[in-house]
């Protein structure tokens, strides 16, 4: 079985050879790139990366800019690399349709966890729950790791799939941002909780006729998120 392929864009030649060294000790293949335009050379090659590792500070086209051209066209996750100065523009990565951030300085050891955790989650198994769960106009199909909504398909990140379903599961629970953290890093998240509030309000771009008034994701104030019932 081939290695899974992770693409690290960063100008920080000592940066990039660390985390170059500690992937390739985790079993992952590693290509490179020092900006934005070498990057997407290597997209747009024949075997495309299965993860990004993306600096937010690039020269000439900035990481958030690429991100969003990444999102407009594929699926990829996507994992944002930040100073913890940079606080808006993690959040606006998230908006962009990051899957995640780590901020620096960070251990390799806790970036590989979560170069892990993203690949898990963008290749979902089939669930031995109910493969197709219905609320409303909303279609999740499990197996397919497909969401649809009036029977038209939608584009989502692992993330906020992985989230929609898990509140789908079970409709009218109410989770806690904590809870859907652990549940989707399997109790390994360290970060900021308003991560979960960026991926909802992405979800509810995507599903809510209008996002203002939520229908589907709902708010329980001091809680979390629950899911309407069926």
């Amino acid at each position: 079985m081939a290695a899974d392929k992770v693409l690290v864009v960063d100008d920080e030649e000592s940066l990039v050879t660390i985390i170059q060294y500690a992937l390739e000790e985790a079993g992952y293949e590693v290509a490179t790139a020092p900006d934005a335009m070498v990057a997407e050379e290597l997209l747009d090659g024949l075997e495309p990366p299965d993860l990004i590792i993306l600096d937010i500070m690039l020269p000439e086209k900035s990481g958030l800019e690429f991100c969003r051209e990444v999102r407009a066209k594929s699926d990829i996750p996507v994992i944002i690399l930040s100073a913890k100065s940079e606080e808006l523009d993690r959040v606006l990565g998230l908006e962009l349709g990051a899957d995640d951030y780590v901020t620096k300085p960070f251990s390799p050891r806790e970036l590989v966890s979560r170069v892990r955790a993203n690949l898990r989650r963008a290749s979902v198994p089939p669930q031995p729950k109910k493969a197709v769960l219905t609320i409303k106009d909303l279609t999740i199909d499990t197996d397919a790791c497909q969401v649809f909504f009036k029977g038209e398909p939608l584009r989502m990140t692992a993330s906020e799939y992985q989230i929609l379903r898990l509140l789908a599961q079970t409709p009218g629970k109410v989770f806690s941002r904590a809870a859907i953290l652990s549940q989707l890093w399997e109790g390994g998240f360290v970060g900021d909780q308003r991560t979960v509030d960026v991926h909802v309000h992405n979800l509810r771009d995507k599903i809510e006729p209008n996002p203002k008034e939520p229908q589907y994701i709902l708010t329980v104030r001091t809680l979390g998120y629950r899911l309407c019932s069926p």
